[in-house]
């Protein structure tokens, strides 16, 4: 009997660590935020030259934490820098890095996504893997960029679970095409709204003039307030957690965190990319645009909350090198921006949503948070006029 128990345990956890197939995208489900076009694969790398990595660590029952890496282009990042800003909405999080983005227009490392406690060590990792880069040998200063989100209640935080090797292997494994989603990477612990979040991306595709450009998202989300799916506030029918009056028959009790409801603090990091050329005066207002976007989700932007976004632009044209001399730039004009704010607000809430579509069971330091309920999410959706196709 002792040997049938353990075999189904091991079986247990296989697939527990196996995000079902059957977890839909939010297009599945007849979401599609705004009137634009997403890319070919809806994600962040539909922007030609951006790569993103992922390190899921699931170590045993304590640990559900990782790594996500996102690189502007394939190249040396340090030697061809691109034009960069961040838009802080709440300052309750640690954005390493920030204040010389923010002095110089300029991202010089790949950005990581990991957990609070681990953005030392994530920091450490973007150095030396830049500076081991060709060409980096006489590198002395390196502004590496590091965002995080508290994982703590599925993690165990304190016991520092991140590696440098960790972080490397994000860096190095990255790559174009698909982005895995959901609990994965630097959202294997993240919880938002009460439900399990994670790694969510999206993309948009703008016409300005003659040209057609890319905007693309990658959120972390880990924040809290009164989910509102397309318009549909869902918080009302697919109760967040316990102590709630129910509200009809499909309440549902996501949390099983000793008892209590969960309260809107947390994080929400956003990367935005994109291939128009701005530079970094609007690609800050391109990064303000994603922060705003999480008001559509429900975010109630509580005093806990550091909701942060980083923003940058591939164009080849705006790429600082070593050069000394003058440099010919290809800059949208400002008045010709509004569509790829609206993509980016777009993008980012489709985002947000992947990121609770794609998302699995979760149980970690004796707690369990449970996934978004798809069959439950439909009938509501459904019920206001909102369904697959």
């Amino acid at each position: 009997m002792r040997l049938i128990f353990l075999l189904c345990a091991g079986v247990m956890a296989l697939q527990a660590a196996q995000p079902p197939a059957a977890r839909p995208r939010a297009r599945e489900l007849g979401i599609t935020p705004g009137a634009m076009d997403p890319g070919p694969l809806n994600a962040i790398t539909d922007v030609a030259g951006v790569l993103v990595g992922q390190t899921t660590v699931n170590d045993g029952t304590n640990v559900r934490t990782g790594v996500t890496a996102i690189l502007p282009h394939g190249g040396n990042v340090f030697r061809e820098k691109v034009a960069g800003a961040v838009f802080v909405g709440n300052a309750f999080g640690k954005l390493a890095g920030s204040t010389q983005v923010e002095e110089l227009g300029t991202i010089e490392s790949p950005i990581v996504l990991t957990n609070t406690l681990s953005v030392g060590t994530a920091l450490d990792a973007v150095v030396r893997w830049t500076i081991a880069q060709p060409g980096n040998e006489n590198v002395r200063s390196v502004n590496g960029l590091v965002g995080e989100t508290n994982d703590g209640t599925l993690n165990d935080i304190r016991g520092l679970h991140v590696t440098r090797e960790h972080v490397q292997a994000a860096i190095a494994g990255a790559k174009t095409g698909p982005v895995d989603e959901g609990a994965v990477g630097a959202g294997a612990g993240t919880i938002a709204f009460g439900w399990k979040g994670g790694i969510g991306t999206s993309s948009r595709r703008v016409r300005v003039g003659g040209d057609t450009w890319t905007a693309g998202v990658l959120v972390q989300t880990n924040y809290g307030g009164k989910l509102t799916i397309a318009g549909v506030p869902v918080w009302k029918e697919l109760a967040p957690s316990a102590g709630r009056r129910p509200f009809d028959r499909l309440r549902v009790v996501p949390s099983e965190v000793e008892g209590r409801a969960p309260n809107a603090d947390g994080s929400c990091m956003i990367v935005v990319a994109t291939d128009a050329p701005l530079d970094a005066r609007n690609l800050k207002r391109l990064a303000a645009r994603a922060v705003f976007a999480l008001a559509r989700t429900g975010s109630t932007y509580s005093n806990g909350s550091g909701d942060f976004a980083i923003a940058f632009s591939t164009h080849p044209s705006l790429r600082v090198t070593s050069a000394q001399g003058p440099q010919t730039r290809t800059v949208l004009p400002t008045d010709a921006v509004s569509g790829l704010f609206e993509a980016t607000l777009d993008a980012t809430e489709e985002a947000v949503y992947n990121s609770l579509l794609k998302a699995i069971d979760t149980t970690g330091s004796g707690r369990t948070i449970r996934a978004l309920p798809i069959d439950a999410l439909k009938d509501v959706l459904k019920k206001h006029g909102v369904s697959a196709p």
